[in-house]
């Protein structure tokens, strides 16, 4: 049992966090650069300390840096939340050599999962439904890989082993395409990732992207939380989620849902996670999983009435899961927006001072976010500001709420990208149900209005 917890992030997650703690009466140590010297969450700590300058190279990824603050600071734990090192194991690993707990999955896991091949295998044997391809990297013989791609049937995509964030990755159409697409994908994996393996898969041209949330705790407990749809995507970064993910089978996404628990058993895994899926035509094929808390973890906390933050500090504590799968419902229908800080039109980064923050109220509205009338959004870091979370009996009167409180939403000082989300709720096919992965972009190059 710890008593505090050291947060290595920022922003709203760090904020999240703080709460989650002190619901469960722990001290706070809050780590920040020095352009954050000044954030809520720091204000709020037991314990701030600044761990370096602005650039995240040199404060929030500095992990000897965070390791030394966690020791002046007499840390037992420490948060990693999302981005920045929540997924890097050799950090897990030197944390619990520290002699203190990572809240998050053992290192081991994270680098099962990590690589993209490995955990593909990893949920084969589990019986997790998998994209069609081969379980390995590709050999370095072109001719095999020829195929193997034949094999597989084209349209194929390239994707780094080591990859993630929509980086690495390379659409193949026709064979003769495929050695240059194979060098090309090869390089960018290495620079990018530090390793060149790759492998293939089927391209799937109109899917959906649905995911699972689980929670384990590491003593043969592991539990799915329900779906979400976060199909809403630019160049592969999710703008709106939903859950639970509409008009799919309840038997189906038990079934998986059931499969994606057992894969954690399997596993050993501790703490909160989420396995990721291309569907279309009804079939689930797997393509990651996040070994993290997610960005869109708050519609599952609305649909569900769990607090998935502290329970997975709570796992880390050591506690067994006091829930079963039995005491899990979706209860209504939830959407986020991600608020971000940047220019509608271009998407170019919008960083400043907020001179106006007036967020929506009302039932069902939540708004989880770092920011305030008078806060400076720093250059160096990512442009999110805060997240809009709306919540209903049903899909038809969560997104109703959703266009009231994104008409009632006002944010000055900065562009964000609030007029792309009320041009989303207020288009027709969006709002008559789900969409596939392209449809975001279809809108955008349209240039048709909503």
């Amino acid at each position: 049992m710890f008593k505090t917890v050291l947060i290595a992030n920022r922003g709203e997650i760090a904020l999240r966090i703080q709460r989650a703690c002190r619901t469960l009466g722990l001290r706070t140590v809050a780590i920040h650069s020095e352009a954050d010297r000044d954030a809520i969450h720091v204000r709020e700590a037991d314990v701030a300390l600044c761990v370096g300058p602005a650039p995240a190279a040199r404060s929030y990824l500095d992990a000897s840096a965070i390791l030394l603050a966690a020791k002046a600071t007499g840390a037992e734990a420490i948060h990693p939340g999302y981005g920045f090192l929540s997924e890097n194991a050799d950090f897990a690993d030197r944390v619990e050599r520290a002699g203190l707990t990572f809240i998050g999955p053992s290192a081991a896991c994270i680098r099962t999962m990590g690589d993209k091949v490995a955990a593909k295998r990893a949920m084969r044997e589990a019986g997790v439904p998998c994209v069609p391809g081969p379980d390995g990297a590709l050999p370095d013989d072109p001719g095999a890989v020829q195929g193997i791609a034949a094999e597989i049937g084209y349209p194929v995509i390239l994707k780094a082993a080591g990859g993630g964030g929509g980086r690495g990755m390379r659409i193949v159409t026709h064979e003769d395409g495929l050695a240059d697409a194979l060098a090309l994908t090869r390089e960018e994996a290495r620079r990018a990732f530090g390793n060149a393996a790759i492998y293939a898969e089927k391209f799937l041209e109109h899917p959906r992207h649905v995911e699972i949330q689980v929670i384990a705790d590491g003593q043969g407990t592991a539990l799915w939380l329900g779906s979400r749809d976060c199909s809403l995507q630019r160049r592969h970064q999710k703008v709106l989620e939903e859950a639970p993910a509409p008009d799919l089978p309840d038997c189906l996404v038990a079934d998986v849902g059931a499969r994606c628990a057992e894969a954690c058993r399997r596993i050993g895994y501790r703490g909160v996670g989420t396995f990721e899926f291309l569907v279309e035509d009804g079939v689930f094929s797997f393509i990651e999983m996040n070994t993290r808390v997610q960005v869109e973890h708050p519609v599952t906390e609305m649909t569900t009435g769990i607090d998935i933050v502290a329970e997975g500090i709570r796992v880390a504590q050591g506690e067994p899961l006091a829930l079963s799968q039995a005491d899990i419902a979706c209860r209504g229908h939830a959407f986020e927006c991600r608020i971000n800080a940047e220019d509608p039109e271009t998407f170019a980064p919008s960083p400043g001072r907020v001179t106006r923050w007036e967020i929506p109220g009302g039932p069902g509205v939540r708004v989880d976010s770092h920011m305030a009338s008078g806060t400076v959004v720093p250059p160096y870091y990512d442009s999110l500001i805060g997240k809009l979370i709306v919540q209903g009996a049903t899909r038809r009167e969560a997104l109703a709420r959703l266009r009231v409180a994104l008409a009632e939403m006002r944010v000055e000082g900065i562009a964000t990208n609030l007029s792309l989300h009320r041009r989303i709720v207020s288009d027709e096919r969006f709002s008559a149900g789900p969409v596939d992965i392209h449809y975001l972009e279809t809108i955008l190059s349209s240039g048709d209005p909503a």
